[in-house]
């Protein structure tokens, strides 16, 4: 994961508080008001049981939670597993130690799944938020970046340029490359 390259190679140091968006619900085709967080919890649901996983792993500490968000990462973007699946969760959770009797606990609490819910509906009210990832920065200005792993040692000065551009330049609205094709080498550099 390119963020966990940025912090390994002492770029600036990164304080990110990771909050739950369901892009589940943006992405919805069912009728006008449905919700998400609305359904029976037998509801096959693709990524409100990972949020609240990930949630209740904070409730076992920063460095716990910072573990097992970059093992869930590579669960589904790497090893393209189903992560809106109970036992693929707990599977996840067991391979960085946390503690599965109170995660799995922590997972059902209401208080735990209203967060999630609060998360989602602050960062599409206040931020304008429709896709992951979007970093909001302290000075509330917000950025979708959809990013391409960088080569080897560019992972923290790409994040140190693209906070500086985001942050700092609230001119730009929007930066988009053409697609296809992605420029020449983007998808090998990172290899």
């Amino acid at each position: 994961m390119w963020l966990e390259s940025a912090q390994e190679q002492g770029g600036e140091t990164l304080d990110i508080n990771w909050r739950g968006f369901l892009l589940e619900q943006i992405n919805n085709k069912e009728e006008p008001g449905w919700k998400v967080w609305e359904q029976p919890d037998d509801y096959e649901f693709r990524g409100l049981w990972a949020l609240r996983a990930g949630e209740a792993a904070k409730k076992q500490g920063k460095e716990a939670f910072q573990k097992f968000h970059i093992a869930l990462l590579r669960a589904r973007h790497e090893d393209r597993v189903n992560i809106g699946d109970k036992d693929v969760l707990m599977e996840v959770a067991s391979t960085v130690g946390l503690d599965l009797e109170k995660l799995r606990t922590d997972m059902e609490d209401p208080a735990i799944k209203d967060q999630v819910v609060t998360d989602h509906l602050e960062a599409v009210e206040s931020h304008g938020v429709f896709g992951t990832p979007t970093f909001v920065f302290p000075n509330g200005a917000a950025a979708f970046v959809k990013m391409i792993k960088p080569p080897e040692g560019k992972a923290a000065r790409t994040l140190e340029l693209l906070s500086e551009l985001m942050s700092e330049q609230i001119y730009i609205g929007e930066v988009k490359r053409p697609q296809p094709p992605w420029p020449k080498g983007a998808f090998t550099a990172g290899q």
